[in-house]
């Protein structure tokens, strides 16, 4: 009776717990487009909030969402990089970010008014106490940008908790386990590293409805003084115009015959419309005229460049 009690309850509906980690371990970045959006704007949010701190900007590009085992990403930097565990009680588990040491030696020489002249530290030495402490900071800002990036589809708070320099102390849920690895390139002072994000795919199954959707982009609404200063500037552009009486072809043998005073019969009447163009792009209809003894033109009608076309072949 009891075994079947329990075969019933999980066909009520209540999830087997074999299904849960099959479910888990089925997770791709493919089929979670809504990452790549998420992950793009974390990488915009740590260049903003960092823009301030130093005359040459540090910038972040999203390089790769990829699939991993939590512990064979740790192992991969142990002894080479820096890692910061936030717990996110929404999701009721842990995060893992993770800097290099290419990347903790570029932002300390950003930071400190560095301007990249002197040749990069190569040495595997122990990572110094003012080098933690900025990992610190700095896994403080990744958390504030990590909430705002998730914030488009759930409301959780990343939580640091501490800094960790033994990748095998760094835990976040099950080593064997499954995660979703998302990887940073950091570039500044011609310099580069890379920063890690280690999320256990557990933690994103009850996301995954909202993870699915087709990423859309985002519209920002124009900067309106942006926008007014490059309108001045368009409407200011110097274009030259002319104004076209008529056309005609002539021979190699007509140019030939053309002497000086000669006086070339046009088609046109005073009735007749002229065409103004630019850069050989008609774009007027219009009557020749005069004014304080000036020839003048006045428009008629803007050239429809379909219709004139249709004309055109209709005549031939």
């Amino acid at each position: 009776m009891a075994i079947l009690g329990k075969t019933a309850t999980s066909r009520l509906g209540r999830p087997d717990l074999r299904e849960r980690l099959v479910e888990a371990s089925s997770l791709t970045p493919e089929q979670l487009p809504m990452l790549r959006v998420i992950f793009d704007r974390v990488g915009s949010q740590l260049t903003e909030r960092l823009r301030k701190l130093s005359s040459s900007l540090p910038h972040f590009t999203l390089n790769a969402i990829e699939t991993a085992r939590i512990g064979a990403t740790l192992d991969a930097h142990e002894l080479n990089a820096v890692a910061g565990v936030f717990h996110v009680p929404a999701w009721e588990n842990r995060v893992i970010c993770g800097f290099d040491r290419d990347f903790i030696y570029t932002m300390i020489e950003t930071l400190y008014g560095g301007d990249g002249s002197e040749r990069p530290l190569e040495d595997l030495r122990a990572f110094t106490n003012i080098e933690l402490q900025v990992c610190r900071f700095l896994f403080g800002e990744v958390g504030h940008a990590l909430q705002s990036g998730f914030g488009l589809v759930t409301n959780a708070r990343f939580a640091f908790e501490r800094v960790e320099t033994r990748m095998d102390f760094a835990g976040a849920g099950k080593r064997n386990g499954p995660a979703i690895v998302v990887r940073f390139i950091l570039q500044a002072l011609n310099r580069g590293g890379e920063m890690f994000v280690v999320i256990p795919q557990a933690a994103l199954t009850p996301l995954r409805h909202f993870l699915s959707r087709i990423a859309t982009r985002e519209e920002k609404a124009p900067d309106p003084a942006w926008v007014g200063r490059i309108k001045d500037e368009v409407e200011r552009t110097e274009v030259r115009v002319r104004a076209v009486v008529e056309s005609k072809e002539f021979t190699l043998g007509d140019i030939a015959k053309l002497r000086v005073g000669q006086v070339l019969k046009l088609p046109v009447t005073p009735q007749s419309r002229i065409k103004v163009e630019s850069n050989s792009q008609p774009l007027f209809w219009a009557f020749l005229g005069q004014s304080d003894g000036r020839h003048t033109l006045c428009i008629d009608e803007a050239i429809d460049q379909e219709r004139e076309f249709i004309n055109d072949v209709l005549a031939r």
